[in-house]
């Protein structure tokens, strides 16, 4: 049997909980080639142990977002690129524009800049539901789609920068795509949640493990639903692959309210203080259970999220991120 060749990408913030899973899904979908770009001094050791790895060639580049031609040097041999690089902190920003905004923005540029330099295939950007929400205009009764675009004013009179650099940095990257005529998809995924592959925890797990600790965050601006990473990553090669994909694709396992999702949670984990919510965390948002329908009609079948707050419950614990409590009764 003849196994047709896989393209060569890169996949830019490689070592990141996203990025991680991603390459990891490359090898096991039979790409050989893979080029893997990190922040420079940034751990990826992890990636040389993922079980496909001694039948890959894996290289990693390190550079900055805001350095085009390290960039260059890591996209270069590529038919695609998985653009996943972009800052997120678990503190406030100091200085917004030069911690998120500049690099989101400007790295994505350079990135969209070396995919129409070495005539890239397909760029599969990874955006966020941030991208599309706080949107308070959205009409309450309709859930959120595609369409909606996250309000920047908003963002900005409530200090939310991530939201405004994730939001600006698509916009660019499409009007950078239309002008030039480079193909790329963009997905948004919601709260990803799973193993942790790589050695740090990040954003998305951090909002479980904060849950299970007993806060009362609403995440108010931050929610729209949960997400298996490994599905964020299949979707990503799915969209890579698939000749007609085109335009933003949601990636999340319904809509719903952050309180539900808390109170799913506390049902798995009765042993963990986890804060009971009274009335809608997100007032107003429409629950819509096939929420992903553009992914949904391509085929991907989203794992129970219930499956992925066990895999990330036992993952937190085993990387010494979750402390065994007892629930408050």
């Amino acid at each position: 049997m003849t196994m047709n060749k896989k393209e060569a990408v890169c996949v830019t913030g490689g070592n990141g909980f996203i990025g991680s899973w991603i390459v990891a899904s490359l090898m096991e979908h039979g790409y050989t080639t893979i080029h893997v770009s990190v922040y420079p001094g940034s751990d990826s050791s992890h990636l040389l142990n993922l079980p496909a790895a001694a039948h890959v060639e894996l290289r990693v580049f390190e550079a900055d977002l805001l350095d085009s031609d390290a960039i260059s040097r890591a996209v270069e041999g590529c038919q695609g690129v998985f653009h996943v690089a972009s800052p997120c902190s678990l503190e406030d920003p100091k200085d917004p524009e030069k911690e998120l905004l500049l690099p989101a923005v400007q790295g994505t540029l350079n990135v969209m800049e070396a995919a129409k330099k070495f005539n890239v295939r397909r760029v599969v950007l990874t955006s966020s539901i941030s991208a599309l929400i706080p949107n308070p205009k959205w009409p309450s009764h309709l859930p959120y789609d595609e369409t909606s675009w996250t309000d920047l004013d908003y963002c900005k009179s409530r200090q939310k920068w991530y939201p405004v650099s994730k939001t600006l940095a698509e916009k660019a990257a499409w009007e950078f795509a239309e002008k030039n005529g480079v193909d790329m998809v963009a997905i948004h995924p919601a709260t990803c949640l799973g193993l942790l592959l790589q050695p740090g925890l990040n954003a998305s797990c951090a909002v479980l493990q904060q849950l299970l600790q007993g806060s009362n965050d609403t995440q108010e601006y931050h929610w729209l639903g949960a997400v298996h990473v490994k599905d964020v990553a299949k979707a990503q090669i799915l969209l890579f692959e698939t000749p007609v994909a085109s335009g933003r694709y949601l990636c999340t396992n319904g809509i719903y309210q952050f309180g539900e999702f808390a109170d799913r949670v506390s049902k798995l984990f009765p042993e963990f203080p986890v804060h009971r919510f009274n009335g809608e965390t997100q007032p107003g948002m429409a629950s819509c259970k096939d929420a992903a329908k553009k992914l949904l009609n391509l085929g991907l079948v989203f794992t129970p999220v219930e499956d992925a707050v066990r895999e990330t419950v036992e993952s937190l614990k085993a990387n010494g991120f979750l402390m065994q409590e007892t629930s408050q009764s």
